[in-house]
């Protein structure tokens, strides 16, 4: 019997699958619409709304999130139901490291990030989000400061690869690829659900 829920943002939903499915841990997993890091002060009551409905059905929840973006509302939300997240401020801290992200952009402080996530969806989670779709000369007010693109790709495909050169040639930077798997999110995920 399933004893423990993780209740996980939409973009890392699938990586937290796949970790289960390798580590053979029996878990429900819960996913919060991904969308919601374009309006992130809704992220905790969402994740609050799943804390109370699975809290009935499982004795152990863990919450596959970092901050991203909630500047500590998720972290009062962990300490209030005595829970924990994943470590670091945003996805990109939970698959390359703090400080491997930091290196980067002090490389190039001008890098717009992407995982798989964003690759593959990128027209909805990115171009329909700002409205790109339909003001494409918005693209230089919102990325006139960026001068590399930089995919810390997880799995990457020949499918991924031809979608994130596109991306690239759309918003006219650079494309550099840094595969970096996803160990890290591996290492947290089973801290995050061990008894």
């Amino acid at each position: 019997m399933t004893t423990t829920a993780v209740i996980a943002c939409g973009a890392l939903v699938g990586h937290v699958q796949e970790i289960a499915l390798r580590n053979d841990l029996d878990l429900y997993i819960q996913a919060i619409d991904p969308l919601l890091h374009n309006r992130p002060s809704e992220i905790a009551p969402a994740v609050e709304r799943e804390i109370a409905r699975l809290s009935v059905i499982y004795p152990n929840l863990a919450v596959a999130y970092a901050d991203c973006g909630t500047y500590g509302a998720l972290d009062e939300l962990c300490v209030r139901y005595n829970l924990k997240r994943l470590v670091g401020q945003h996805c990109y801290d939970v698959f390359f490291g703090t400080k491997n992200l930091q290196n980067e952009f002090e490389a190039e402080p001008g890098t717009y990030l992407l995982t798989d996530y964003l690759v593959r969806t990128f027209k909805q989670s990115v171009e329909s989000e700002l409205g790109l779709d339909k003001y494409p000369f918005l693209r230089d007010d919102y990325f006139h400061g960026y001068r590399r693109l930089l995919w810390i790709a997880q799995h990457p495909t020949a499918e991924l690869n031809i979608a994130a050169d596109q991306i690239a040639k759309k918003l006219n930077l650079n494309l550099e690829v840094i595969h970096v798997g996803d160990m890290l999110l591996e290492q947290q995920l089973l801290t995050l659900v061990a008894k």
